[in-house]
């Protein structure tokens, strides 16, 4: 019985021995030449280390007390520690809620910047996410928004905004010509005052070489810039153009004119108005247009216009523009 006790004296002086670990799952034993023994429990007992294998059957074992590296047996085992595995657990949770949180605001910041980019210009009906000049436009009731091209360009060829500068020369007469294709643009209005947007960050490296006629005739002239849109510094007037056949013209007369008369039969001044995202200039113009044809010009700088106009007409009985966007109903 003595035998017995002092046996089981001993066990309690060894549980309560630095290192001493029982259940709780796998440990390791890590030693000093880098290899480790996956124990479920380990003693410590004098210079000797008794555990129990777990991959061995749970038998006892044993092995010398200098021949294992303690710091980092200690710190492996703290580590993995059911508690220690919970917190890290926890904290990786956390931090794939937080990523998680931070992807839905990013795609929130996105989506509320498209939609900036994409305002409503008429109940059910957005500008689209694109470049170039579009016009708000009523056809029997019904609002529409109707691409306008620059110059006579292709469809195909610009969808963008061409930058042709020239210097407005006063003394140049009427031999400086802009010229356009056609007697009619293919583009008619039919309502007096239509609203033109003009997108104003948009960067388009496609310049056709034949979408404009231009004859200066001495006026100053430069070559088209790639990489040039609209400026919201810019100013744009409406210009009525001077029909001939199978040719529309505006007069360079007209063009020295520009941001200098307050009225002038040919020359429509306008109203314009920066939209929330900062993507679209509303361009409106301040009095009824007749029935005819004309072009919206940039002006780039009291000394700067840009020869690459948008045309359109007036005419409410025309036919409905192609290609039109229309009103999205909403589902009730």
């Amino acid at each position: 019985m003595k035998h017995l006790a002092s046996i089981l004296i001993a066990m309690l002086l060894f549980s309560l021995l630095p290192g001493f670990a029982q259940g709780g799952g796998d440990k390791r034993l890590i030693l000093k030449d880098g290899s480790y023994q996956i124990v479920t429990e380990y003693q410590i007992a004098g210079d000797r280390v008794r555990y129990k294998s777990a991959e061995r059957g749970g038998q006892w074992e044993e092995l010398p007390k200098d021949l294992v590296d303690w710091p980092a047996t200690d710190k492996w085992n703290k580590e993995h520690a059911p508690d220690a595995m919970a917190a890290a657990e926890a904290a990786r949770e956390q931090a794939e809620q937080n990523d998680a949180a931070a992807i839905d605001k990013e795609e929130a910041t996105e989506r509320a910047a498209e939609k900036a980019r994409m305002p409503i210009v008429s109940p059910g009906l957005r500008l689209p996410d694109e470049s170039g000049v579009w016009v708000l436009d009523t056809f029997h009731g019904t609002p529409e928004l109707v691409r306008l091209q620059q110059s006579n360009g292709d469809i195909n060829k610009n969808l963008g905004h061409n930058v042709l500068k020239a210097t407005i020369n006063p003394m140049g007469g009427s031999k400086q010509l802009i010229q356009i294709d056609g007697e009619r643009s293919r583009f008619q209005m039919h309502v007096a005052q239509p609203e033109l947007y003009v997108s104003l960050d948009v960067n388009d490296d496609s310049v056709p070489d034949d979408a404009l006629k231009v004859d200066t005739h001495g006026a100053s002239s430069m070559p088209k810039d790639k990489n040039n849109y609209s400026s919201p510094n810019s100013h744009y007037v409406i210009v009525r153009v001077q029909q001939h056949r199978n040719l529309r013209v505006v007069a360079a007369m007209n063009i020295s004119m520009l941001g200098k008369v307050s009225h002038s039969e040919t020359i429509v001044e306008t109203t314009s108005q920066i939209l929330p995202g900062g993507h679209w200039m509303k361009v409106v113009p301040k009095e009824p247009l007749n029935f005819g044809e004309y072009a919206l010009m940039e002006v780039l700088s009291p000394q700067e216009v840009n020869l690459d106009v948008w045309d359109f007409g007036i005419d409410p009985t025309a036919p409905e523009n192609k290609n039109t966007l229309s009103p999205i109903l909403q589902a009730k």
